[in-house]
Formats: structure tokens, C-alpha cells, sequence
């Protein structure tokens, strides 16, 4: 029972965090926020996002109340989950390095998947313009820019996305598991 409380948990919570990581991502990408996803997602991470930005000066390009949003629901749900979940009481130490690890695995995720859709949209759609493709696009190229510069096209094919792919799931790899990391007798969540 505690295992699929901790999951339905943390599901909802990565799906908050997705929605707050595609916000920061559109921001630094310069996307047009008058497409309906990106609306979607404005309106979702809004309540926490806008009294933040009152406290928190923007830095450039970078929205840094989206990141400073993206962090304290990180460490505030990896704080609920680990009172759920572990044996032990975690400290303000563990908890930081667990929701700093939490946080850059879900990056490197939710980069997987977006490549991985972008790659098969191309394949179903390759011509078409959809506007919720042009957001995923805008958001992909950045990941997949250095590899066009190393990698040649072989006539109509890229494999850029491929290697890309590669990559992403390597630094995943690179990272250790969570509670491995943590030192933390836990459920896996």
C-alpha cells in the first residue's frame, strides 16, 4: 500500500517539476508562449512561479523564478517522500544531495523523451507544421545543435537525435541511484 501511495507521489510531483523544467526551458529558448502547450504550462506553474519572481530578480535569460520554483518543490517533495518512504529520519544534508540527484536525473528524462518524440514526429509528420512540433522542435535544437556540427547528414538522414540519445543516457547512467547516493534506508520512489 505505502509503495503505490510513495508512487502516485512521486509521479505527480515529476509531472509538476516537468511542467516547471518546460517553463524555465522555454523561457531560455525563446519560445513563442502563445502556443496552446506552452499556455497550458504557463497557467499550471503560474501560482508558484509569479510571487517568486517578486522575490527573485530575473539573471538575463535565465528565469530564475521558474528555477527557484523547480528547486523548493524538488526539495519540499523529496522532503515528503523521504518522510513517507525512508526508515530513518533524512537530514537537511541528505535531503538537499537527494533532491539535487532526483532533479538531474528527471532533466535528463524528460531531454530523452522530448528528443524521442521529436525524432518520431519527424517520422509521422514530416513536413507538417503543428504548433505544439514547433515548440517540441524549438526546445530540441539546442540539445541536438552540437551533434549536427560534429556529425555529417548521410544524404536525408540525421543522426544527430541518435547520438544525442546516447549521450543523455550515458550522463543518466553516470549518476548514481538515488538512496545509493543518499545513504538512505528508503522505499525506491
Amino acid at each position: 500500500m505505502q509503495n503505490a501511495f510513495t508512487f502516485v507521489i512521486a509521479a505527480l510531483l515529476d509531472l509538476y517539476l516537468i511542467a516547471l523544467l518546460l517553463r524555465l526551458a522555454l523561457g531560455m529558448g525563446r519560445v513563442d508562449f502563445r502556443n496552446p502547450l506552452a499556455q497550458a504550462i504557463l497557467k499550471a506553474t503560474n501560482p508558484l512561479v509569479l510571487p517568486l519572481r517578486r522575490l527573485v530578480p530575473a539573471a538575463g535569460r535565465l528565469d530564475t523564478g521558474s528555477l527557484a520554483a523547480l528547486l523548493l518543490v524538488q526539495l519540499a517533495g523529496t522532503a515528503l517522500l523521504s518522510f513517507i518512504a525512508c526508515i530513518a529520519p533524512a537530514g537537511p544534508g541528505q535531503l538537499i544531495a537527494l533532491g539535487l540527484l532526483r532533479l538531474a536525473h528527471l532533466v535528463l528524462r524528460t531531454c530523452f523523451l522530448l528528443v524521442l518524440v521529436h525524432v518520431i514526429a519527424s517520422w509521422v509528420s514530416p513536413g507538417g507544421y503543428n504548433p505544439v512540433l514547433g515548440m517540441l522542435a524549438a526546445l530540441v535544437e539546442p540539445l541536438l545543435a552540437p551533434f549536427r556540427r560534429i556529425i555529417p547528414m548521410l544524404g536525408p538522414l540525421d543522426l544527430s537525435p541518435l547520438f544525442a540519445l546516447l549521450a543523455i543516457e550515458f550522463f543518466n547512467r553516470l549518476l548514481p541511484d538515488g538512496f545509493a547516493a543518499a545513504g538512505m534506508l528508503c522505499i525506491p520512489f
